[in-house]
Parts: C-alpha cells; sequence; structure tokens
C-alpha cells in the first residue's frame, strides 16, 4: 500500500489534491497535514497530523518525523511555504527515506521574485516576457507603458497586492516602494484572455503532459471558472519556456493573450496549482501523475482530455452529533 502525505490540507490545493489521489487510486492511504486542527482536509485524510508553522524551528524534526513514523512514500507540499521550505532543505530531505514533489531548484528562486524571473526572459530574449520597470516616476512610466498600468508586487501570488495605476493618485502613495518591493508593467489583453496551463516536466526540458484552461479569477485570485482550450501557438510557447527553465514535475505557467494574438508570461509556478481538482474532472490528474513518475517511474503520456466548462462555489462539509472531526 502506497501513503502519501499532502501539507496544507485546509487549503483549496492541499485538500484539492487528497480528493484527487482518491480518485486516482482509492487504496493510496493519505495523511493530511495542516497548522489547524480543524483543516477540512480532515475530511479526505486518512490520518491527520496537525503540523507547526513552516517558519518554526521545530519544522523540520516534526515533518522528518511524521514522514518516518506513517513510512511515507511520497511528500506533496500543498502551499507555497512549504515548497519554499523543502526547496530551502534539500540536504535534509536527503536524508528522509521518502520522495519529495519539489521541482527545479533554479526555477524555485526565479518564481520567488518577479523582478529575477523578469531578468531571466530578458536573458533568454523570450517574447513572452512582459516589459518590466524598477524605477520611474509616474510621467516617465505612463509614457513607457501607457494608463492604466500595474503596480505588482516582486514577490507575491494569486494576484495579491497588485495596485492599478490609472492617474498620478494612484501611483503617488506607493512611489517608494517601487524598486525593492514593487515593479510596474503595462497591462497586456484583458480578464477575459487569461490562461493557465499545467505541465509535468521531465527535468530534461520537456512539458510532458499539459492541459489549457482560459479562466476568469475570483476575488482572492483563484481561479472562479474555467474554459478548456488548446491553442497550438500557446502550446509552443509553453514548450520552448519549459525547454529554457526546464521543470520537474506539476508546473503551472499563466499567461495573458494580447489583442494581436500573442502570448506574454504572467509567471511560473513551480507546483500544483489550485486547479488541479478541476483538471481532474476533465481527465488530468497530477496527483495521478505524481504517484506513477516518483513512485512507479513510469514514462508519462499525454492523457486524453474532455473538453467543457467549470465553475466553482462554495460548499459545505457537515459533521453531525459532535464539534469535531
Amino acid at each position: 500500500m502506497k501513503t502519501v502525505m499532502v501539507t496544507g490540507v485546509g487549503a483549496i490545493m492541499g485538500y484539492g489534491l487528497l480528493k484527487s489521489l482518491r480518485a486516482a487510486e482509492p487504496s493510496v492511504r493519505l495523511i493530511g497535514a495542516d497548522i489547524y486542527d480543524d483543516a477540512v482536509g480532515r475530511a479526505w485524510s486518512d490520518v491527520f497530523e496537525q503540523a507547526p508553522l513552516t517558519c518554526a524551528a521545530e519544522y523540520g524534526h516534526w515533518l522528518g518525523d511524521t514522514l518516518a513514523r506513517h513510512k511515507v512514500d511520497l511528500l506533496i507540499p500543498g502551499i507555497e511555504q512549504d515548497i519554499h521550505w523543502l526547496s530551502d532543505n534539500r540536504a535534509l530531505l536527503a536524508t528522509f527515506d521518502c520522495q519529495v514533489v519539489l521541482n527545479n531548484q533554479k526555477l524555485i528562486e526565479l518564481s520567488r521574485d518577479k523582478w529575477a524571473m523578469d531578468q531571466a526572459l530578458v536573458a533568454l530574449g523570450d517574447p513572452s516576457r512582459i516589459p518590466s520597470l524598477l524605477s520611474g516616476d509616474f510621467h516617465s512610466l505612463k509614457a513607457a507603458l501607457g494608463l492604466p498600468f500595474l503596480l505588482k508586487p516582486r514577490k507575491s501570488y494569486a494576484s495579491k497586492g497588485l495596485v492599478w495605476v490609472r492617474e498620478e493618485r494612484d501611483f503617488t502613495p506607493h512611489a517608494a516602494l517601487l524598486g525593492d518591493y514593487l515593479m510596474a508593467q503595462p497591462i497586456i489583453g484583458s480578464a477575459a484572455d487569461e490562461f493557465t496551463v499545467a505541465a509535468f516536466g521531465d527535468g530534461q526540458g520537456d512539458a510532458g503532459p499539459t492541459i489549457t484552461f482560459r479562466r476568469s479569477l475570483a476575488s482572492d485570485g483563484s481561479t472562479a471558472k474555467a474554459w478548456v482550450e488548446q491553442h497550438d501557438s500557446l502550446d509552443q510557447t509553453v514548450a520552448r519556456l519549459c525547454r529554457a527553465f526546464q521543470p520537474v514535475g506539476p508546473t503551472n505557467l499563466q499567461f495573458r493573450r494580447g489583442g494581436d494574438g500573442t502570448w506574454s508570461l504572467l509567471e511560473i509556478n513551480p507546483r500544483i496549482s489550485s486547479t488541479s481538482s478541476i483538471r481532474s474532472a476533465f481527465g488530468y490528474n497530477e496527483a495521478a501523475m505524481c504517484l506513477d513518475h516518483y513512485l512507479d517511474r513510469k514514462t508519462l503520456v499525454q492523457p486524453a482530455i474532455r473538453r467543457g466548462f467549470a465553475v466553482r462555489f462554495i460548499e459545505d462539509f457537515i459533521v453531525y452529533d459532535r464539534d469535531h472531526f
């Protein structure tokens, strides 16, 4: 019997992974972990472990003890903080008798700073780069980028902290943060032209199996609605970026389509994304691919992708006759 541990199971990515793993292989033993003892992922875990904060000094000891105690075969991080900690502590991971779903270290580092990724795209001369600036006043940025333009945190995810600059008074309160904390970019396309692509990299530059959604976002930056689409030109862009950055395992690339049909890279998230459960419903089960790739050493093939549309909604999980899981 395979034992898989997923962290961050109170978040949509974590509990989505649990549900996808169960659907892929009902016999798998699932260990869920979260800092909150009432995380909803307990509902889909065979065993639940309450974790310390990832930044806590005892986290490494807790993780090693938990993996050994449950004889975990595969660890899948379900939140961004865990991915960064695991990547920073690869020497410790090498002492654990457990496979870890963890991407290319260089790509993880680039994903932590959008300016670093921008400079990597500059070095490549890749046409998917969105022009980015770290300095300038309102008038010079207006001349370079047009109006409106964006101020984007260098270190953030899920569209958090974006500032739309339509006039000078939008820019002024944030001007001192430009450079160390914020970068300026033009707005590409529209919200109706945002795309998210899942790839499963082989570490040698092959994108592996892929699926593409056109999507609309919820207020928290997650995918609210998704349409399965396929575009040859986007596939070619993804293949080119994967050749350059050589992702390992589940990787999420996000794009905007410009009015001229070109593709601009918003970011690369070197992990399974929060839309993994939706992808599974259309035939692209990243959790199952992780089992095949990391535990069974199988060569992954492109699955048949169903066409359709998905919408997310709030759902309830009810427990009767007690006030805990």
